[in-house]
């Protein structure tokens, strides 16, 4: 296992993510993003300095995924975050920013979360590092991977368009066109697939058992927390417009989060 390397990616992802420091959210928001587009670029850094056989091409084309992906997320949070107007008037947002003002966390907690955020952030790009180190040169796995990554970050990016044009034009109901038709959670969906997609890429290089397990470790991870953010913006939503049929009814017939896949709810009733 690489571990000096992964040290150093560990590190980066640690700087770009301590935005957390200032709102403990943006541990998993905005720095999260930047963290991934981060750890990417250094892998490729690596490669520059101590070139191995892994075609440039590829080395390129998975640094540049991650640093759309991570800026697209990113950016969109942070504009969200400071200018959305719409956004900010909702209940629950305004219920979200109280709490987290309401509280300040001690030192230690946030170091921690900073901590190990910065690690799961090492592991979901491990896998381009992994492929740099084994010198794997095989091309046909990773563009299936990256194919769908690619695929992944249109459909988040497309979700997140549409939920804010209906948002804005009702903000008094959750987004129930385009995507949303298909599952309520649309972006959680395509975040999924982008990771399936880097998974995917690596099953070719993955070299040993420690390899293996920090890339399935990453990928359940990821998996775990779009599903467990299903669940509480299920629950907030159930808050919020528990009472409306039009809701109510969405809701029971569409997939929370996997189309076609009969899971309508995630919070017991």
């Amino acid at each position: 296992m690489p571990w000096s390397l992964l040290g150093i990616i560990f590190a980066v992802c640690a700087v770009l993510c301590a935005v957390g420091f200032y709102k403990f959210v943006y541990f998993l928001s905005i720095g999260y993003g930047f963290a991934v587009a981060g750890g990417g670029i250094a892998i490729l850094v690596m490669y520059f300095i101590n070139p191995t056989a892994v075609p440039l091409w590829v080395m390129l084309v998975q640094t540049v995924l991650f640093v759309i992906y991570g800026v697209r997320l990113s950016g969109f949070l942070l504009v969200r975050e400071l200018k959305n107007v719409t956004f900010r008037k909702t209940d629950v947002a305004k219920d979200t920013l109280a709490k987290n003002n309401e509280k300040k966390m001690p030192v230690f907690v946030l170091a921690t979360i900073w901590i190990t955020v910065s690690a799961l952030y090492t592991t979901q790009v491990s896998a381009q590092l992994f492929r740099y180190v084994n010198a794997s040169t095989d091309i046909i796995v990773p563009v299936i991977g990256f194919a769908i990554s690619v695929f992944g970050i249109v459909l988040e990016a497309v979700a997140d368009n549409q939920k804010s044009a209906q948002k804005k034009e009702r903000p008094d109901m959750v987004a129930t066109k385009g995507l949303y038709k298909m599952c309520r959670c649309p972006n959680y969906l395509g975040e999924i697939l982008f990771w399936t997609g880097v998974f995917v890429g690596g099953i070719s290089t993955y070299a040993t058992a420690g390899q293996w397990i920090v890339a399935v470790i990453a990928y359940i991870c990821i998996v775990f927390i779009m599903f467990n953010g299903a669940q509480r913006l299920e629950k907030r939503q159930i808050a919020r417009y528990g009472e409306n049929e039009e809701y109510n009814d969405y809701a029971n017939k569409t997939p929370i989060i996997i189309p076609l896949l009969p899971i309508y709810h995630l919070n017991k009733k």
